[in-house]
């Protein structure tokens, strides 16, 4: 989905000015067409969760309607399951035995989604700085699963990913969904989360699961009592 100015500044609840002068300044990822600005959806929530700004609130709420509810991102993360001292000396290795590591149905071919995500960090790397990284492919990982997952991943050595901040990545996050609209919605939420401190704080130390779950769902209900606009 490609966003105009005036979007990418509704998402981030700042004026079209801050937007154009991020893009100057603070690297905001941007297309131009016909000498405009377009924006993926995507890459700024992507930068978002890298620390540098935080989403509006009052756009992660979901208007209400009939359809299917979206899921929860605290939901997601016990799918898909927190594992620690995953071995690794350089960013392929440690990619290669994440992909091993999802909880994904026995069809999937894990060799193509690693190609996919290797071809990924080529054009660019998905390490967000602060030893974070979220390894996807240039287009959500959108499988045939049955329910949407978050993986969480504790690298049992630092690696080198070619980070914006060039800090080695120790904690890898993984995203898979059913749908295009699934993948915005867990990964908003998910750069929400990330610009909590204290769950950033659990993260650096490698906290139990129980820190993890916990530190996600006081991050969430902060987004819950948060005033709306």
């Amino acid at each position: 989905m490609k966003l105009t100015v005036r979007e990418a500044a509704k998402l981030f609840n700042v004026s079209e000015k801050t937007i154009y002068r991020w893009i100057e300044q603070k690297n905001l990822p941007a297309y131009r067409i016909n000498k405009q600005f377009r924006f993926n959806q995507t890459e700024l929530l992507e930068w978002a969760a890298a620390g540098r700004t935080i989403i509006s609130a009052d756009l992660l709420r979901e208007p209400e309607s009939n359809s299917e509810p979206l899921p929860d991102p605290v939901q997601a993360l016990a799918a898909g399951g927190i594992h620690y001292r995953v071995a690794g000396a350089d960013r392929d290795s440690v990619l290669r035995n994440m992909v091993e590591l999802l909880r994904l149905p026995d069809h999937v071919d894990r060799d193509f989604l690693l190609q996919v995500l290797l071809a990924r960090e080529a054009l660019g790397s998905t390490g967000i700085g602060d030893g974070i990284a979220i390894p996807h492919a240039r287009n959500p990982i959108v499988l045939n699963v049955e329910r949407p997952t978050i993986t969480l991943c504790f690298l049992e050595n630092p690696v080198d990913f070619d980070a914006l901040d060039g800090l080695p990545v120790t904690v890898l996050f993984t995203l898979v969904s059913l749908t295009v609209r699934t993948h915005l919605h867990l990964l908003s939420r998910l750069a929400f989360i990330l610009n909590n401190k204290n769950f950033r704080d659990v993260l650096k130390r490698q906290g139990s699961r129980d820190e993890i779950f916990e530190e996600a769902r006081r991050a969430m209900q902060s987004l819950a009592a948060a005033p709306a606009c």
